[in-house]
């Protein structure tokens, strides 16, 4: 459908809480399949902030349906051929390259969260979503016929549906479960940096990052890892470290961190690392990695309020798939509501939304788990005698996905046992939405449960990889 011809409207309100890539993407979708949609944002103004995030194909496919997104976040993007697994000490393990999954699952999108999140901002904007700056959600409720929020101000605005997707201190979780419940630490951070590439372009032994197209290397340590990538060919550098860590988060969850507590991580490490720890602007930011128990429902009793990405489902990073699966929900309830006809199915499509979603998420979620224990658990003598054990799995059930069209070709028969069963009873219609994969990769959930750490060139040709 061209943006320029207007969807028929369905007449249902939709309120849509934070203005994340899971809220905007909800919103851009409401919009598109034409409901009503009105997005609230407690900050006040938004700014350019983050470093590097990645969407993976399964995503970036809703970047290029969206007229002009696709086109502008490609500059800004990190076009790397390869990446290179490093152990600690500096020896390659392996280069693992990505042109055999652009061809099967298409292309990706890895660039500055804040630059890509300003080009998404402002195509919502530009196709007629309305946005609230400064409206803080102070509190969500809901009845039999609408649901709505409070503002910070006492102010009431009332919907057919609310999207609660403001991140993981999501106010929307207590209606939906209950009670109050507060994240844990997962016992892991991530040091964070992002800045010009020019130093590093300037000392022999890091130029290789900055010639030759986009770089991206990680070097793998017990219970650590380190990734430094350059893109805009050669312009910015950025890397990240996962560490352990135990603090308290019950405040803050995101703070500013003196380079030398990353020394002391990744002493002894690399000289590369070093020279790259040399050039680095301080402070850093170390980012707590936030830990919830898996939710038992993403949506409230009366079904009309629902949480997603973050705020129903944090991610690790290792995963690289946390923004993706945000942008997978946002689109998936925008299919939902729209296949329901009318305000008066309201109710039925939130519960149709979550049985589609939730046993795709709860895998997808765990291969984060897998992809950090492969790399943080590692034995480096056995990773050089077999060093596959050590990639990043891609497979197809995950990167090969189309959220939209899933939802499209499986609404009805969701809403069909649905109708049976009754909309507090989801188990069954969530059943039908079990993925390929049951317990993170496909690897790890055969049927005698052990995953092989051998993959064949027949099956590296199916995931989309080349390993060399």
């Amino acid at each position: 459908m061209a943006e320029s011809q207007k969807p028929p409207q369905t007449g249902i309100k939709v309120i849509v809480v934070g203005t994340g890539f899971a809220g905007l993407t909800a919103a851009i979708e409401c919009h598109r399949k034409g409901h009503d949609v009105l997005v609230l944002e407690k900050f006040p103004e938004l700014k350019l902030l983050g470093d590097i995030i990645s969407f993976g194909p399964n995503s970036s496919r809703l970047f290029c349906r969206w007229p002009g997104v696709a086109e502008k976040l490609e500059p800004l993007s990190m076009r790397a051929d390869s990446i290179t697994l490093k152990s600690w000490k500096g020896e390659t393990l392996f280069t693992q390259y990505w042109e055999g999954e652009d061809k099967e699952f298409g292309i990706r999108f890895d660039g500055h969260r804040g630059e890509f999140h300003e080009i998404v901002y402002n195509h919502a904007k530009e196709i007629g979503v309305n946005i609230r700056l400064g409206a803080r959600v102070e509190d969500y409720f809901e009845d039999d016929k609408q649901a709505g929020i409070v503002l910070e101000n006492g102010e009431r605005i009332t919907a057919n549906v609310v999207i609660a997707a403001e991140g993981v201190r999501s106010k929307g979780r207590k209606i939906v479960l209950g009670f109050e419940d507060a994240p844990k630490p997962s016992g892991y951070a991530v040091y964070r940096s992002w800045f010009s590439a020019d130093e590093i372009a300037k000392d022999p032994d890091t130029r290789f990052f900055t010639e030759g197209g986009d770089q991206h290397t990680a070097w793998l340590g017990p219970d650590v890892h380190f990734i430094a990538a350059c893109m805009k060919k050669g312009k910015d550098f950025s890397w990240v470290c996962t560490h352990k860590d135990d603090a308290d988060i019950e405040e803050s969850w995101q703070l500013e961190a003196p380079l030398e507590d990353a020394r002391k991580v990744l002493e002894g490490w690399d000289p590369i690392v070093q020279k790259i720890l040399d050039k680095t602007p301080s402070p850093l930011i170390d980012w707590k990695l936030v830990y919830r128990d898996p939710l038992p429902t993403w949506i409230s009793k009366g079904r009309r309020i629902a949480l997603i990405g973050d705020s129903a489902h944090p991610f690790l990073p290792t995963s690289i798939q946390g923004a993706s699966q945000a942008m997978e929900d946002g689109v998936t309830i925008a299919v939902c509501l729209r296949e329901a006809g009318g305000p008066d199915k309201v109710q039925e499509a939130v519960a149709a939304f979550e049985a589609i979603r939730y046993e795709r998420v709860k895998s997808a979620q765990k291969t984060g788990e897998q992809t950090r224990d492969i790399w943080h658990k590692a034995d480096f003598e056995a990773a050089k005698k077999n060093p596959e054990s050590m990639r990043l799995r891609r497979e197809a059930w995950l990167l090969g996905f189309d959220a939209e069209k899933y939802a499209e070709d499986n609404y009805a028969r969701t809403v069909e046992v649905l109708r049976r069963t009754g909309l507090d009873d989801i188990g069954e219609a969530r059943k039908l939405h079990v993925p390929d994969s049951t317990d993170g990769y496909t690897e790890f959930s055969n049927a005698n449960g052990k995953g092989s750490d051998k993959i064949s060139t027949e099956a590296h040709a199916v995931a989309g990889t080349v390993i060399s």
